[in-house]
């Protein structure tokens, strides 16, 4: 077999991955495809379509030697052994499943593509997230005409965390891959740990039956969505009782039958996986009549949604039960630091409802400003965008943490709380700055799980 690699898809993930894999890999020739020719057109230049600490880098080191990125998918199918399939699969809009069951026309019509332009065997890696079994579907449309041509299906889930998925494929906690147990599954998932194994250490390279490796990735995303909407329970208890949730978290992580990531109270997770791949868990345990277990899944995204809907209760009611007519500045947009990625992000649902309150919002964020702009354009409101966050600031009765950026962190607010209306609020939705350094400023302060500080009785 040539050491010819071929992605369809060139976004958050396919992307990032194939990267790496030719920095690591100088002797295979990769090539990205995708239908969409602007997408292309940025990863063929200085301006990548996505950010990601680390990448820029890559693609230079890679782009025009061992890594290509392509709109001619019918030919690079032709022209590749090896096919990792990175298509967008979202969750359903219509019909039967929608609101939870994962679409999959993307994924079948680039099944069938490759089996009308493939002239040879290849192997086919399923890299996006899909539903246990899908492998089935995909074996059965690829195998479905008797021309001598054969079609090995692998699934290798990605575990990348956005904002650190370069350090995530450099230094991975695992990678998996699924194979049918025959001898063909097995000589086609040596082939793809051949890859792997050039830069991670075997005992990290963890291999199962095809089945294992699709549910696997569905159930890390679900367990650690669970994680975030539990702490994010506490933290409601919390602001009653007048506990500290950063101090409970502390307490509870530092068993070590429990651990101490993913309990860091906020205002909801968000990204293009853990809703997604949740709802079609709970699809998945309806369709085979599991239905407590599919309740008890369902509950963790609804968790989420109570999150996002209190902080806006919380800052209705600081603000004297109106925020009609006030200008409340969102600090980030993306739905975690390090990324221009606004999928499912909780300030695309905290803008909403600001703007049904009738609030005027102004939206600040370093990489995201651009996907803000789409996701509230059909949003009836006032909104502003602006990059700078003094500017942003400027005559807004209120602050709102979104995003864990740590150019928040370090921001002056002396300097912005002089131009702010008075009183002066800070929401902060990720618990990154000073409370009490911001409350000396002469704001008001409302943290996620912890007591307020106001200069005022509440």
């Amino acid at each position: 077999m040539n050491k010819t690699i071929l992605c369809i898809g060139a976004g958050y993930v396919g992307g990032p991955t194939m990267a790496m894999i030719a920095s690591k890999c100088p002797d295979y020739r990769i090539t990205v495809v995708d239908i969409n020719p602007q997408r292309i057109a940025a990863w063929n230049s200085d301006d990548l379509p996505i950010y990601e600490p680390g990448l820029d880098d890559l693609v230079r080191e890679t782009r025009g030697k061992n890594l290509f990125f392509s709109t001619d998918v019918e030919g690079a199918i032709r022209d590749n052994d090896i096919i990792f399939v990175s298509v967008n699969t979202p969750t359903k809009t219509f019909g039967a499943g929608a609101g939870m069951a994962a679409d999959l026309q993307y994924w079948e019509k680039t099944a069938r593509q490759i089996l009308e332009n493939a002239q040879s065997s290849k192997i086919v890696i399923e890299k996006s997230t899909l539903p246990v079994r899908t492998a089935l579907a995909m074996e059965r449309i690829l195998n479905s005409q008797a021309n001598g041509i054969s079609f090995d299906v692998l699934s290798n889930p990605e575990f990348l965390a956005e904002g650190s998925a370069i350090w995530d494929m450099e230094n991975p906690d695992r990678v998996l891959i699924g194979s049918r147990e025959t001898d063909r599954g097995r000589q086609a998932r040596n082939a793809i740990l051949e890859i792997y194994a050039r830069w991670i250490p075997r005992e990290r390279i963890l291999t199962t039956n095809i089945w294992s490796s699709e549910l696997s990735k569905l159930v890390a995303n679900a367990f650690l969505a669970q994680r975030i909407s539990s702490i994010n329970t506490i933290s409601a208890l919390c602001e009653k009782t007048e506990a500290d949730v950063a101090e409970v978290a502390r307490a509870v992580g530092m068993d070590s039958r429990i651990g101490a990531k993913f309990l860091n109270a906020s205002v909801g997770f968000g990204g293009s996986c853990f809703k997604k791949d949740i709802l079609n868990l709970v699809y998945l345990c309806r369709f085979y009549g599991l239905e407590e277990v599919a309740d008890y899944w369902e509950r963790v995204v609804g968790i989420n949604v109570y999150q996002q809907e209190r902080f806006i209760m919380s800052m209705l009611t600081a603000m004297f039960n109106t925020l009609a007519g006030k200008r409340i500045c969102l600090l980030g947009f993306a739905f975690k630091a390090n990324t221009g990625d606004t999928r499912e992000s909780p300030a695309i649902f905290i803008a909403r409802r600001l703007a049904e309150e009738h609030a005027e919002v102004v939206i600040s964020d370093p990489k995201a400003l651009g996907n803000a702009r789409l996701d509230l354009a059909k949003i009836d409101g006032v909104f502003h965008y602006r990059e700078d966050p003094y500017e942003a600031a400027k005559g807004c009765h209120a602050l709102a943490v979104m995003t864990e950026w740590d150019l928040y962190r370090s921001l002056d607010y002396e300097k912005i709380y002089e131009q702010m209306d008075k009183p002066a609020f800070i929401f902060d939705g990720r618990n990154i700055l000073d409370h009490k350094r911001c409350f000396e400023i002469g704001f008001n302060v409302y943290p996620i799980g912890k007591p307020p500080l106001t200069h005022f009785e509440v």
